[in-house]
C-alpha cells in the first residue's frame, strides 16, 4: 500500500467532460500559484450558507485566495453561521413542500435557503443589534467604512466571541479579517442587513453616507488590482454569475481605457456555473465573449466548469490544499 495525495488521484481519475474540465482548471490554478501569481475569487449564490467557509477559510489562511469580491448575502451569513449555528434547520424534504410547509417556516421565524433555513431572531436581529452599534459610532465620530470594513471592525473586536455557535476555524469572513483580505461587495443594500441599514437611514436614525458607495468600492478596487497583479499576475476564480463577477472583472478595461493607464490582463480564469448561454446571460456567458470587453485575451488559461458549486469548489480546495492522502493498492 502506497500513499499518493489528492491531486494525484483526480489526476488519474478525471478524464472526460466536466471531469476534465475540473482537473485542467485544479491543476492550471496550482500552476498559477507556483509560479507567483495571485488569486481574486468572486462568489455569488448563496454559499456561506452552504458552508463553503469550511474549505475557503483554509484557503485563505494558506495564502492560496488573496481577494474576493461577494454578495452582501454571501458576505453576512458567513457570520450569522457562526453565531447562531444551532438554531438553523434543515430541510431535505424541500423539494416536496407545500407552500402551506414553506408558510409555517415563515411563522416560524425562518427564511429557507434551498435546504436549510437561517433563523431571523438568532441571526440577523443578533448581529444587528451589535453592527448598528458600529454604525452610529461612525456616525458620531464622522467616519466611513466599506461594507466589509464594518464586519471586520465587528469580527476583530471580540464582541462576538462569547456567541461563537459554529467553528470559527470555518467562518471563511473571520480568516479574512484576520489577513485583511481585500474585499469589494458591489450591490451590498440588497443584502438583509442592507436592508436594514436602509431601513434606519429613512428613519433619520443613520446617514446613508456614514457606508462607501459601490463606485468607491470600484476606485478602491484600481489599487487593489495593481498591487496584485504584480510579478506573475493575478487570476479570477468565478462561482457562479451576476454582479459578484461582472463587477471585479471590470476593473481591467477600466483601467485599461477610463484611467488610461497599462494594466496587466487576468492570468487565470475559471468558472464555475450551471447557467445556460442564452438571452445575454452573464452567469452562463463563454469565456471567449470576455475577450471582446477586454477582460480576457486569447491567451488567458480559462475554464468553464458547468456543475453545482458546492460540490466542486470544496473538492478543488482539497486538492489545492494538499491536506489528505489517499491509500492505493
Amino acid at each position: 500500500m502506497k500513499n499518493k495525495n489528492f491531486i494525484d488521484w483526480v489526476s488519474n481519475t478525471f478524464f472526460h467532460f466536466n471531469a476534465r474540465a475540473f482537473k485542467d482548471a485544479t491543476l492550471a490554478y496550482q500552476k498559477h500559484l507556483d509560479q507567483g501569481g495571485t488569486m481574486f475569487l468572486a462568489m455569488a449564490g448563496a454559499m456561506s450558507s452552504a458552508r463553503l467557509g469550511i474549505t475557503l477559510a483554509p484557503m485563505i489562511r494558506a495564502n492560496k485566495m488573496h481577494a474576493v469580491s461577494c454578495t452582501g448575502a454571501n458576505l453576512e451569513e458567513s457570520v450569522f453561521r457562526l453565531v447562531a449555528h444551532h438554531s438553523y434547520k434543515d430541510f431535505p424534504d424541500y423539494r416536496y413542500f407545500r407552500e402551506e410547509d414553506d408558510v409555517a417556516i415563515l411563522d416560524a421565524g425562518h427564511r429557507r435557503v434551498t435546504d436549510m433555513s437561517i433563523p431571523e431572531e438568532e441571526a440577523f436581529r443578533k448581529i444587528e443589534a451589535i453592527i448598528l452599534r458600529f454604525w452610529k459610532e461612525a456616525q458620531e465620530k464622522g467616519e466611513r467604512y466599506f461594507p466589509h470594513e464594518y464586519f471586520y471592525k465587528l469580527l476583530r473586536s471580540g464582541e462576538l466571541k462569547d456567541l461563537y455557535e459554529g467553528d470559527p476555524a470555518e467562518c471563511w469572513l473571520l480568516a479574512a479579517a484576520e489577513k485583511d483580505l481585500p474585499m469589494v461587495v458591489p450591490g451590498w443594500e440588497d443584502s438583509t442587513l442592507g436592508n436594514i441599514f436602509a431601513g434606519y437611514c429613512k428613519r433619520g436614525e443613520l446617514d446613508p453616507k456614514i457606508v462607501k458607495s459601490g463606485v468607491e468600492y470600484m476606485v478602491y478596487l484600481y489599487d487593489v488590482y495593481k498591487k496584485l497583479s504584480e510579478g506573475f499576475g493575478c487570476g479570477f476564480y468565478q462561482i457562479g454569475g451576476g454582479i459578484s463577477g461582472d463587477f471585479p472583472i471590470c476593473v481591467v478595461p477600466s483601467i485599461k481605457y477610463d484611467l488610461e493607464q497599462e494594466v496587466k490582463p487576468w492570468a487565470y480564469f475559471c468558472q464555475i456555473s450551471d447557467s445556460t448561454t442564452s438571452y445575454g446571460s452573464y452567469s452562463g456567458a463563454t469565456p471567449n465573449e470576455k475577450i471582446t470587453w477586454d477582460k480576457l485575451t486569447k491567451d488567458t488559461p480559462k475554464f468553464v466548469i458547468e456543475s453545482d458549486a458546492t460540490i466542486v469548489a470544496p473538492l478543488m480546495f482539497e486538492c489545492l490544499l494538499d491536506r489528505y492522502t489517499l491509500g492505493e493498492k
